[in-house]
């Protein structure tokens, strides 16, 4: 698993490079930068910061939604959960699941683990 992280709050930086242990993990910082990630990874997961002004990730997940290869890229986003608008629109933009980041913290371990072999 490839996971493409679009965060650049260097604390969720760091939880999300302890959870992910084992896997490849790409940090980008624009929309044209995930979609490029993703295209040459190998069963990518996107985690996307969408409290981040600067990172745009609502427009970035349109990006890569609009792209035939990042179309199935399963994306998870967190947000502050005062900003709960942030949410809405991330799924809009099609966003595969969204969680409050206190939410986020506490399910991370499990969210990352690798699938099983198939």
């Amino acid at each position: 698993m490839t996971l493409v992280v679009l965060v650049d709050d260097l604390m969720f930086l760091s939880r999300i490079r302890e959870a992910a242990a084992g896997a490849e993990l790409t940090v980008v910082r624009s929309a044209s930068a995930l979609v490029e990630a993703c295209l040459g990874a190998d069963a990518p997961l996107v985690v996307a910061d969408l409290d981040s002004p600067r990172l745009k990730a609502e427009e970035a997940i349109r990006l890569l939604r609009a792209d035939p290869v990042g179309h199935d890229v399963p994306v998870l986003g967190f947000f502050s959960h005062v900003h709960a608008e942030r949410a809405q629109a991330a799924l809009a933009a099609g966003a595969t699941r969204v969680l409050a980041r206190s939410a986020f913290v506490r399910e991370l371990p499990e969210l990352l683990k690798p699938a099983p072999p198939a």
